[in-house]
């Protein structure tokens, strides 16, 4: 069975950073894409950055784009994401998620088969 756990979440100040992790398990996921989705209180789920299976390739929303650094460490199973210069509109639950099977765009939550449970970042004014 496949299940994603996030971590790291928190309450940070403007300015401030977070490094999200998420840690997978039931198989090796080597051979997929990863990527981190958030939604804050009354929007609707948003692509924030994806991975693909070598790490060689990064994926990020423009909003991301310059803050925050997607990365994975193959041996631990596990995705990160490291978020500088945080804002206020960032606060969101933040989800990890993986594509198993399907080709769909990386960018789009529909893509993705497994999601974790998601990580609360608050970052206050």
């Amino acid at each position: 069975q496949v299940q994603l756990v996030e971590s790291g979440g928190g309450l940070v100040q403007a300015g401030g950073s977070l490094r999200l992790s998420c840690a997978a398990s039931g198989r090796t996921f080597s051979s997929y894409a990863m990527g981190w989705f958030r939604r804050a209180p009354g929007k609707e789920r948003q692509f924030v950055a994806a991975i693909n299976w070598s790490g060689g390739s990064t994926y990020y929303a423009d909003f991301a784009t310059g803050r925050f650094t997607i990365s994975r460490d193959i041996a631990k199973n596990t995705m990160y994401l490291q978020a500088n210069g945080l804002k206020p509109e960032d606060t969101a639950v933040y989800y990890c998620a993986v594509v198993v099977f399907g080709r769909g765009p990386i960018t789009s939550s529909g893509s993705y088969n497994y999601w974790g449970q998601g990580t609360q970042v608050t970052v206050s004014a």
